[in-house]
């Protein structure tokens, strides 16, 4: 495993992970966000938004570059990385209803479908970047 290339990797996909989450949640979920009471709290600073995609990114490009010879080569193979990671983030995020009241299913399956997306963009970013 590279190190150095699996930081940067990670890095990069960390940043493109929290741009398209920004799109995500912060443009095409808006609206919606605006009509449940569950997200009452000030908004957190941009910059933990980037640290933690940042992390990540990392961590994902970690496991990635450990598992690389189980994945196609290139970009097909980050974006299938990315498709079982994001499977797996899915489902996760019905955890949310059982611990926060209020908290709608339908916003699950949105979290669940952002969450794959988000992966399968951050998997084509550590297919593209990490190839060996």
């Amino acid at each position: 495993m590279n190190w150095t290339k699996a930081i940067i990797s990670g890095v990069v996909g960390g940043v493109v992970l929290t741009l398209a989450d920004w799109i995500m949640h912060g443009k095409i979920m808006a609206n919606t966000y605006k009509n449940y009471e569950v997200f009452t709290q000030e908004e957190a600073g941009v910059a933990y938004f980037f640290l933690v995609g940042i992390v990540i990114g990392i961590v994902s490009a970690i496991f990635f570059a450990r598992t690389r010879g189980s994945w196609p080569a290139g970009i097909k193979g980050g974006v299938t990385f990315g498709l079982f990671l994001g499977c797996v983030l899915f489902f996760r995020s019905f955890y949310n209803p059982l611990v926060l009241e209020g908290f709608p299913y339908y916003l699950s399956w949105c979290w669940g479908g952002i969450n794959l997306i988000g992966s399968v963009i951050l998997g084509a970013v550590l297919g593209a970047m990490y190839k060996s």
